[in-house]
């Protein structure tokens, strides 16, 4: 499970950090700030969908709907409280967001 989680986070940010860097977030700060978002964020919706599809049964599409909701609402939080003139937050959360999402979706279809 550790190694799950390691490798989500890791391309997770593989992923997301040059996502906000063309987004514009080019300086030290910002780019700190998108990378502890991912941390805060990453691991406990890995390991909240694990529990609550494998060992519940609860339904995937629902758990990962609100899972990565609730972690684009994270990030953008980090982004509009922490960021340094971030452009468009929000935006910037889904967008990133999805764009992890859908490439971790066709790896793991794949794999």
């Amino acid at each position: 499970m550790i190694r799950a989680l390691g490798i989500s986070l890791a391309l997770t940010l593989a992923l997301e950090l040059p996502m906000a860097a063309a987004w514009g977030l080019r300086d030290r700060w910002n780019l700190t700030v998108a990378a502890l978002g991912n941390v805060l964020t990453n691991p406990p919706v890995v390991l909240l969908h694990g529990v609550l599809t494998v060992q519940l049964g609860w339904p995937v599409w629902l758990v990962t709907a609100a899972l990565e909701t609730a972690a684009a609402v994270v990030e953008w939080q980090c982004y509009r409280s922490c960021g340094r003139r971030v452009h468009h937050p929000l935006a910037l959360s889904l967008c990133a967001n999805a764009f992890s999402y859908g490439a971790g979706a066709l790896l793991m279809r794949l794999y």
